[in-house]
């Protein structure tokens, strides 16, 4: 008699059906963290004894497939777990009849993957097993168990979760619970945190935000580093050589994270960067955590840290590098380009920063398009850049005149102290560099001279310290000549001579157009401009850095007479003087005179702007005395009267002369005027090429310049064949005669 099995297997094994033993039985094996799998063995030991309950409930060790992909990971989320994915792809191929371990918990621990599991078991006719039985997910009791089951593994995991998160808030609450310090600061065995012991890693983060005040971009503050050669000691976070000291280029993300960081201002701060469940839900594993506003950070105690840097003064750098981004609600850092005056100003009708266009002819011009772009509107303003970046220029050399003397010299006294502060600095890297020689040469001294194999390596090592001490010291040698520590009292001099020239140095050819923005932001908080319609007249509004305002008026470059905002009295005095029978060029001197001005950036009227505009008019031009008259022949004008008859720009008929199709002179008295031969058949020849287009009229103008041409040759070649014959028969009379 065969033994017979226990009550408990035989019950179990009811569900277990002949489709189910020919499918694959899955043990799952998973622990939550690494720690886990190594301090609690025993568990993994049970889940992969599994195995065996699967083999007494009738599969084949061949037919047993252990999934334990998910060693290590929690079972919070299905993103990032292989084995669960491979799993559920086992499942939805039919391939598995039955899914064991040791607890649902094991299996998933949120409803979302662990229904989603259930699903697909029932439609595919999979059973799951634990430790407390078999159940069929397509059952409604076993559905409703198994759905029980999911829903309080993940409020144990909830529970779990918020307790250690409760505990680490109310430590950090207290300013107790501790984290990584940056560079700069060091943290003892009592849990105190102090500044760095080194005075060199001190020394360099003092001057990262002195610097910072001083250029006002993250990159000036990077390449002032480079230039000098300065390295930042970090101190090492793991591993073997944990807490020695390693001296790093400097770079842009720890630049960054130093003036970003609020231990350097004293604060303990607590909740900066926060999980954001978007991006966890999208999969992003390595941007879960996004920067918050600082009022949304948990904890925020002030005075918690020794401080290199004040809390006014960590708010300041945190709103210059807002500001120094590139969008259109903020200043933005001063950049390379000829425009001055970008990021400072100001639209005057819709409030927003004005855009600099650039062309490669026409200069630059400041232009508003946000109601274009945003709203489909037309465009607000736009302005020549060089006019108005000379009104602005003027405005502040005058505004500096009075603090010209100060300026001076707090700029000497910088410039004193900035060489004080690098010559510090080359101090402790030399003293250093010759601890480390001195290191090297203690250990050479100490080894047995037996020991050739030590003592080779420690005499290497010595020799490198040596050299590289060396090399520090040229280096220093070479710095202290382009840089002497001190002013002499000619640099001190010209310094304050500085004082009544700042005009000379905004013009000097080293001043750079950075320098120059920079300079303008230094005083000018922003400039409003507001252009009166499509006229000339734009008002200008400086507002400075101290609070106050300056407000004024200034003309700037229009394309047509008709946009000037005096157009009419313009026209108006034009027809005077034109009655009085006066000359374009005594007309432009007059109007000049008395303060018109033309639409472009010439400043003065010229005659033949005036006689444009007097034939635009319908003016007509000045009689013309009797010695001028009597200078005319039959047929013959001149060349403004001619091209007015034609209706054609007195240019383009002057282009013509040029080209010799149109015959001309010139008159030999100071006037030098054309005087241009034309009959009515060359007046009507002359009316049909101005009809023709520009392209026909000019090849037109070419074909009968080719043919005159070809036919001027052919007819020195007849004159020159007849002149050799007659030549021929004179010489045949005389030989004749002589007979």
């Amino acid at each position: 008699m065969k033994n017979r099995k226990p009550e408990s297997m035989e019950w179990h094994s009811q569900k277990i059906l002949p489709q189910h033993l020919d499918r694959l039985a899955v043990v799952y094996v998973r622990q939550s963290t690494l720690q886990q799998v190594l301090d609690h063995q025993e568990s993994t030991r049970l889940q992969y004894g599994l195995v065996e309950r699967a083999k007494a409930w009738g599969w084949q060790r061949e037919r047993i497939l252990i999934i334990d992909d998910d060693l290590g990971k929690s079972g919070a989320t299905a993103q990032g777990r292989a084995g669960f994915q491979r799993l559920v792809a086992e499942v939805g191929m039919g391939h598995v009849g039955l899914i064991l371990g040791i607890e649902m918990s094991r299996l998933a621990r949120s409803c979302k993957d662990w229904h989603q599991l259930l699903e697909i078991c029932a439609l595919f006719g999979t059973l799951i097993a634990d430790l407390d039985g078999i159940y069929d997910p397509s059952h409604y009791n076993d559905r409703l168990l198994l759905g029980l089951k999911g829903t309080m593994s993940e409020a144990e995991l909830h529970v779990l979760k918020q307790r250690l998160v409760q505990g680490k808030l109310s430590k950090a609450e207290r300013g107790e619970l501790e984290f990584g310090v940056p560079t700069g600061y060091v943290r003892r065995s009592s849990g105190e945190v102090t500044f760095d012991p080194d005075e060199q890693v001190q020394q360099v983060i003092r001057l990262i935000f002195r610097k910072f005040d001083e250029l006002g971009t993250l990159n000036a503050v990077l390449r002032y580093l480079v230039d000098h050669q300065i390295q930042i000691g970090v101190r090492v976070k793991s591993g073997l050589t944990k807490g020695e000291l390693e001296w790093h280029r400097p770079n842009r993300t720890l630049l960054q994270n130093i003036l970003k960081n609020p231990m350097y201002a004293g604060a303990y701060a607590y909740g900066r960067r926060q999980v954001d469940p978007r991006q966890k839900q999208a999969g992003r594993l390595y941007c879960e955590r996004v920067v918050v506003d600082p009022n949304d950070w948990h904890v925020l105690l002030h005075d918690r840290f020794p401080a290199y840097i004040s809390w006014q003064q960590h708010q300041h750098n945190l709103a210059q590098l807002k500001s120094n981004r590139i969008c259109a609600e903020e200043l933005g850092a001063s950049r390379y380009g000829s425009s001055l005056l970008v990021g400072l100003l100001v639209c005057g009708k819709c409030g927003c920063r004005m855009s600099v266009n650039y062309h490669h002819k026409q200069g630059y011009r400041y232009v508003c398009c946000r109601q274009a772009v945003d709203y489909g509107g037309e465009r607000c303003q736009s302005m020549s850049g060089p006019t108005l970046d000379r009104f602005v220029v003027e405005q502040a050399m005058e505004a500096l005149k009075p603090a010209a003397l100060e300026l001076s010299l707090a700029a000497a006294t910088a410039l004193e102290l900035e060489r004080i502060e690098l010559n510090r600095l080359w101090q402790q890297r030399l003293e250093r560099a010759a601890y480390e020689a001195d290191r090297a040469k203690r250990h050479y001294q100490l080894v047995e001279p037996e020991n050739r194999l030590v003592a080779r390596h420690l005499a290497s090592e010595w020799e490198a310290k040596l050299q590289a001490q060396q090399q520090l010291q040229e280096e220093y040698e070479r710095f202290c000549q382009q840089q002497p520590r001190l002013l002499s009292d000619a640099q001190r001099q010209t310094i304050r001579q500085l004082a009544h020239n700042i005009p000379v140095l905004w013009h000097a050819t080293t001043t750079t157009n950075n320098q120059r923005k920079d300079l303008l932001r230094q005083i000018l908080s922003r400039v409003i401009v507001n252009a009166q319609g499509d006229s000339e007249q734009v008002q200008v509004t400086l507002e400075w850095i101290g609070g106050t305002a300056t407000c004024a008026g200034i003309r700037r470059p229009v394309g047509k007479l008709t946009q000037l905002s005096n157009y009419p009295q313009l026209c108006e005095r034009l027809r005077e003087l034109a009655a009085q029978d006066m000359r374009p060029k005594e007309i432009a001197q007059q109007m000049n005179s008395e303060g018109f001005y033309p639409p472009k950036r010439r400043a003065t009227f010229k005659a033949e702007q005036i006689q444009n505009l007097m034939r635009h008019l319908g003016l007509k031009p000045p009689h013309q005395s009797t010695a001028e008259r009597d200078n005319l022949e039959a047929d013959e004008w001149w060349l403004t009267d001619l091209a007015r008859m034609l209706n054609m720009s007195t240019v383009t008929l002057y282009s013509w002369i040029r080209r010799g199709w149109v015959k001309a002179r010139q008159q030999e008295h100071p006037s030098r005027r054309w005087i241009v031969w034309a009959d009515p058949a060359e007046i009507e020849r002359l009316r049909q090429r101005r009809e023709q287009p520009t392209g026909a009229a000019t090849r037109q103008h070419w074909l009968d310049y080719q043919k005159s041409r070809l036919l001027n040759s052919e007819l020195a070649d007849l004159s020159t064949k007849y002149n050799r014959k007659i030549d021929g028969v004179e010489s045949t009379i005389e030989i004749n005669s002589c007979n």
